[in-house]
């Protein structure tokens, strides 16, 4: 994981409209950076469902959410259409920005070995340094957790 204090790495990476976009757009706001598993799965939905019904309260406090997953630009924007979700999700099937932001680990399912996403938030002051770092997030409380972190 990330410390805090660190500047947060650049990337630039698909959105669900296909559209480049890099960490460094987002200069001067403060960014709440979440990693989750897998579009449509129980958890990550819940995690992203209270993001979107907060989201009105994160604008107010000029902060802006991303989430970014392994999935696709295509299967994000067919997530985000089902539920509605007004902010930016950020498609790395490469791995890359996964395993630089270090959240790519492995982890036990159902007593096996895999790898996968370990859960995580970062929280990007307006210069882009990492204010907050947290692993291992329960997904229903995440929003309400950044949300008094603001």
């Amino acid at each position: 994981m990330l410390e805090t204090g660190m500047k947060a790495p650049d990337f630039t990476l698909l959105n669900q409209d296909g559209e480049e976009v890099s960490l460094s757009d987002y200069r001067g706001k403060k960014v709440i950076l979440y990693f989750y598993s897998k579009d449509n799965t129980a958890g990550c939905t819940k995690q992203a469902c209270a993001f979107a019904e907060h989201y009105p309260e994160f604008t107010e406090k000029g902060a802006e959410v991303i989430g970014i997953s392994k999935d696709s630009a295509a299967a994000h924007r067919k997530f985000a259409d089902k539920y509605s979700l007004p902010f930016t999700l950020l498609a790395n099937p490469e791995l890359d920005v996964l395993q630089t932001y270090d959240v790519w680990k492995e982890k036990n399912m159902y007593g096996k070995k895999v790898m996968g996403v370990v859960r995580t938030t970062y929280l990007i002051n307006e210069e882009g340094i990492i204010e907050k770092a947290f692993s291992k997030v329960k997904a229903a409380e995440n929003a309400g957790q950044m949300l008094n972190e603001l």
